[in-house]
């Protein structure tokens, strides 16, 4: 077990790192909404590029679990939807990879406004 937590921590700190400093170092012009974007891009891109793949094998959930990794997720769904589809994976590919995800966050969002009675 620490042959998988050990990697995964070490990657899911080395993203949150990044995050961090992204938006300590550019406080005035970088929002945090700025940094999902770079992170769900990002992503992404090295998804794309093939780099990411190893991350996600070495790291597993620390690469997995952050945006991007959401962003790999859907570079790789719309990738696996084009070989088997072709052009129309592109539009069906990234949501069913990552269809589970979203219905989960809506589900757990909406029973946490249950439970909390949210304001506003």
């Amino acid at each position: 077990m620490f042959g998988m937590v050990l990697p995964a921590f070490i990657v899911g700190g080395c993203i949150c790192v990044v995050g961090q400093l992204l938006m300590d170092l550019t406080k005035a012009s970088f929002t945090p909404a700025h940094t999902l974007v770079v992170f769900v891009t990002g992503g992404g891109i090295l998804g794309a590029l093939g780099l990411y793949r190893p991350l996600i094998e070495w790291g597993g959930a620390g690469a997995t679990i952050p945006l991007s990794g959401f962003g790999y997720a859907l570079a790789n769904g719309a990738m696996e939807a084009v070989q088997e589809r072709g052009f129309i994976g592109i539009f069906s590919g990234g949501l069913e990879a990552t269809a589970i995800g979203i219905a989960t966050a809506v589900l757990f969002g909406y029973l946490v406004a249950l439970a909390f009675n949210p304001q506003g």
